[in-house]
């Protein structure tokens, strides 16, 4: 297999290239999937305060054995904490069930933005950074226009945007403002869960021609669009097929095919940033 490249964020550190969704991986099954993960070589382990299962990332991270140090965590705000004192008491919960002394990466999970309160978290992010509690500070599922507002109002842009991107909805209109931005793009649901196109023939022939799956084909095209892939899976072999994804290449014209598989509204759950919310 392939070396996983590091990513170069707008801080000057670090991210693996690909990393593993721990949604919903809970209890000691949970715990066991992430222990096989890391065994497995991913390096990046992306939660939530929502995903209730930071306690069980933690173990995994201490039963692996691994230094702590090899070993990015993420974590994300809920909509719940977005005012400033609830968004740093969010943080120290977060540490407290992970067991670790600082996050490596910390999102705001959702700017549900009737509520107003997402430049808040945004400003206790950039405190938390400063006073150490958190390596790098980011957002998810923002949009140019609730990036702007953050970037005017501190002057520090976000690390990374981690967004649903996939075939059948690859935001290219926000990889583009990442990218203006220096900005990292990564990826939840990368494969597209229900709607995965992975029978259609674009992805099944790319597959075919460089004799890889075509889930490892959909990761590839991640990569070769710049965009870091959050796939999760708990199943051992399914794991090691989605790290192995840096040894083949996509030509232009199997990245185009893959691409002109996108729709419309290609969303899974019609999560538009400006009127879809999590608390």
């Amino acid at each position: 297999m392939a070396p996983i490249p590091q990513l170069e964020l707008n801080d000057g550190t670090t991210i693996p290239a690909i990393g593993l969704g721990t949604y919903p991986l809970k209890g000691e099954d949970g715990t066991a999937a992430m222990v096989g993960a890391l065994e497995a070589g991913y390096r990046l382990l992306d939660t939530a305060v929502n995903y209730e299962n930071e306690a069980e990332v933690g173990e995994a991270l201490r039963r692996s054995g691994l230094p702590r140090d090899e070993v990015l965590v993420a974590s994300k705000i809920p909509g719940r904490h977005h005012a400033y004192d609830d968004a740093i008491a969010s943080v120290r919960g977060s540490l407290e069930r992970l067991g670790v002394e600082r996050t490596d990466l910390h999102l705001i999970h959702w700017p549900n933005p009737s509520q107003g309160k997402y430049v808040e978290a945004w400003r206790a992010l950039v405190q938390l950074q400063r006073d150490g509690l958190v390596r790098s500070i980011g957002v998810s599922n923002f949009t140019e226009e609730h990036l702007t507002r953050i970037i005017d109002d501190t002057g520090v842009v976000p690390a990374v945007n981690q967004v649903e991107l996939h075939p059948r909805f690859p935001q290219q209109h926000m990889r583009e403002v990442h990218e203006r931005l220096g900005i990292r793009t990564e990826a939840w649901s990368p494969m597209g869960k229900r709607r995965a196109p992975l029978e259609e023939e674009a992805v099944t022939s790319a597959a075919g021609a460089h004799g890889v799956t075509p889930g490892q084909a959909i990761l590839r095209w991640h990569v070769q669009l710049g965009s870091l892939p959050i796939p999760k899976s708990a199943d051992r072999t399914r794991q090691e097929q989605n790290l192995d994804v840096f040894g083949f290449e996509l030509t232009a014209g199997e990245m185009d095919a893959i691409s002109s598989l996108a729709e419309d509204d290609g969303r899974l759950f019609g999560g538009d940033p400006d009127t879809h919310e999590e608390m």
